[in-house]
């Protein structure tokens, strides 16, 4: 959804600074990925919108959310963060300025997430050199995240946010198709 993308931008930023600032980048991802998913949960979206929680109600409902680790570096920003979400009626954004956020993390630490779809399991070798590749390709350290797709026949598929390289066999057939139609 545009819209949600569009109202998650600024508030994506005063997170990502406020972490950056504080040295508590790990402890704002955990926080926003915890609180990411309470909104999800249905239950939840029914408080978000009744007229009986008052600000500092749903403030406390997400004021632990940064794990036992985050400690107080993250406690009072946590805190205003949500306060000002709440008060602007902003709660339920949080998943989308998640994601916002950990993509300005991954670029202020220049690294990038590669999800590797393929055809069969990558052993630890071929994950290796796929890391390697990617990383001289985007010049950046690459996170991979892999997954199998039985239906590509063989090869495999890259995303890199907006990037993706369609390497597998059922690809390199539309190709071909695509080419002899012409």
């Amino acid at each position: 959804m545009a819209e949600a993308a569009t109202i998650a931008r600024p508030y994506a930023k005063a997170a990502f600074m406020s972490a950056r600032d504080a040295k508590a980048l790990s402890a704002w991802s955990e926080a926003l990925r915890s609180s990411a998913g309470l909104i999800g949960d249905p239950s939840i979206a029914d408080l978000l919108t009744s007229p009986k929680m008052t600000i500092d109600q749903l403030v406390s409902m997400f004021a632990g959310l940064g794990g036992a680790d985050a400690g107080a570096a993250i406690d009072a920003h946590w805190q205003n963060f949500v306060r000002l979400l709440a008060k602007n009626k902003r709660l339920e954004v949080l998943p989308e300025v998640a994601t916002q956020y950990e993509m300005l993390r991954a670029q202020y630490e220049n690294e990038i997430d590669v999800e590797v779809t393929s055809a069969t399991v990558m052993n630890a070798e071929q994950k290796a050199k796929f890391a390697v590749a990617l990383k001289k390709r985007f010049k950046r350290d690459v996170r991979i995240t892999t997954s199998v797709d039985p239906g590509l026949l063989g090869g495999a598929v890259i995303r890199a946010g907006d990037l993706v390289i369609d390497g597998s066999i059922n690809g390199r057939l539309q190709r071909l198709a695509s080419e002899l139609g012409s």
